[in-house]
């Protein structure tokens, strides 16, 4: 297996962004290519934890990679810029990140046009930022970037913050605000607004009782990708609260998050990702 972590470099400039402590990190867990295994490179996934905009969840990084490493996909974990970094900070971090797996892919033994993303609750927001604006003009230009080097194969949004509107988990769209006064931006990050032809196949899983992002944010999500006829398929859990990770004795650090139902949702978005 090769495992590495190292910073992902950004040129912060271009987006006058100049707040300091930004130190974006990739973990790497790909495996190592043998004939005895798999002589086809594998598909990949690159893993944003989840925290509010906050911090990135422990629970929902390094473990969530070896369960899909275990799976069959290599995995990347990226621990981006939080609290009070406004957009488009994270997102150029993720599609930085997505740039250089893609350009090291030889070496990672990964196929560079399936490598999809994933994100758990504000990470979810951060996936489906990259799903929908991986093509921006204005976004490619503060990247320079062209559109196949940040392009992500399909999406898997695991409780994801996605409106910015009634159902919203408001601290966390606070945090990409960062002075809480600008409504053009906080209207342009209510992603299923930002839903077209272009954003790719998504998988989405949430449970209805979620009482930290409520179950809207997936609803509305569903409805923008069907009204573009994108590709998805989506779990609606009845029951489970907010921030289950994988479900069940490796990430739970609450009695509650043993869920062996929802814990399904692993090996289904594994299958999305890979078929």
């Amino acid at each position: 297996m090769i495992y590495e972590n190292t910073k992902i470099k950004v040129d912060y400039s271009r987006a006058g962004i100049t707040y300091k402590g930004l130190e974006p990190s990739l973990t790497v867990y790909a495996p190592d290519k043998s004939p005895e295994i798999n002589t086809q490179p594998y598909p990949a996934v690159l893993i944003l934890p989840g925290g509010g905009y906050d911090y990135c969840s422990d629970r929902e990084a390094d473990p969530v990679a070896f369960r899909f490493m275990g799976l069959g996909v290599a995995s990347f974990v990226l621990r981006y810029s939080c609290v009070k970094k406004k957009f488009p900070t994270a997102l150029l971090e993720a599609l930085t990140a997505i740039k250089y797996i893609k350009e090291n892919a030889d070496r990672f033994f990964i196929n560079p046009d399936k490598l999809s993303v994933m994100g758990f609750s504000a990470g979810g927001h951060l996936a489906a930022c990259v799903s929908n604006f991986y093509h921006d003009s204005e976004i490619l230009s503060l990247l320079g970037a062209e559109e196949n080097e940040v392009k992500p194969y399909k999406s898997v949004l695991c409780y994801p913050v996605l409106t910015s509107g009634e159902f919203t988990h408001e601290s966390s769209i606070l945090n990409l605000l960062s002075d809480g006064g600008d409504d053009k931006l906080r209207s342009r990050l209510s992603l299923e607004t930002q839903v077209s032809k272009k954003t790719p196949p998504t998988f989405l899983w949430h449970t209805a009782d979620d009482d930290c992002v409520p179950v809207e944010n997936s609803l509305f999500y569903m409805e923008a990708l069907s009204k573009a006829k994108v590709p998805f398929e989506a779990h609606i859990y009845e029951w489970g609260g907010h921030g289950l990770s994988l479900c069940d004795e490796t990430t739970v650090n609450q009695p509650y998050q043993m869920m062996p139902v929802n814990a399904q949702w692993a090996a289904a978005a594994a299958e999305f990702i890979k078929r």
